[in-house]
């Protein structure tokens, strides 16, 4: 499979066969060999790091609904030889229940892509992640975990620089237009 994830999401599909380990990086980094190269790049995309949901057109406080914001992508890799470049991923997120929202729990759905550095993608998955807000508080902060990220490499001169693994959130067109707009309401606005 293409992604392993620590927390308990639904079964998840393989893809392409670009991922076919079980390893964990912490197991590979016990390894005696260091990594060829560089690990691949991991950062979330500026037109998908944030959801908006507004309850009409009018882009004011009262019509925001449920918000959620990509604060921070890390990653660790380990890779030699002709083994293919295995890499763990964390997100921190931040989520929002603006005036608007309907309801305590809201389900969002962020992907992991990889990607050969600036040209396709070679594989894609969505995660959900379901938050709970509780009564009386409008911010949830949350890290997802992404283990076991298997990205195969043409030899063992291959770097992981030849690589990216990209997220963002699943997001309509109107949600990406207002994420290229530059408009924005901050998860942690006002917060020290």
């Amino acid at each position: 499979m293409l992604f392993k994830s620590v927390r308990s999401f639904a079964a998840i599909a393989a893809m392409a066969g670009l991922l076919t380990s079980c390893q964990s990086v912490q197991e590979v980094l016990s390894e005696p060999e260091p990594n060829a190269g560089p690990c691949p790049s991991a950062l979330s995309l500026y037109d998908a790091h944030r959801i908006v949901e507004l309850r009409n057109d009018e882009v004011i406080y009262e019509n925001v609904g449920f918000t959620g914001e990509i604060l921070a992508v890390r990653s660790l890799c380990s890779y030699y030889g002709e083994r293919p470049i295995l890499a763990n991923l964390e997100i921190d997120f931040g989520f929002g229940r603006g005036p608007a929202a309907q309801g305590s729990e809201r389900t969002y759905e962020f992907f992991v892509a990889v990607t050969r550095r600036d040209m396709a993608v070679m594989a894609k998955e969505i995660f959900p992640v379901s938050v709970r807000f509780p009564a009386g508080e409008d911010r949830v902060f949350r890290t997802e975990t992404i283990d076991a990220i298997s990205i195969p490499r043409a030899n063992e001169g291959t770097s992981g620089v030849n690589f990216e693994i990209l997220v963002g959130f699943e997001l309509t067109e109107e949600q990406i237009a207002f994420n290229r707009s530059g408009q924005r309401f901050r998860v942690a606005a006002g917060q020290d």
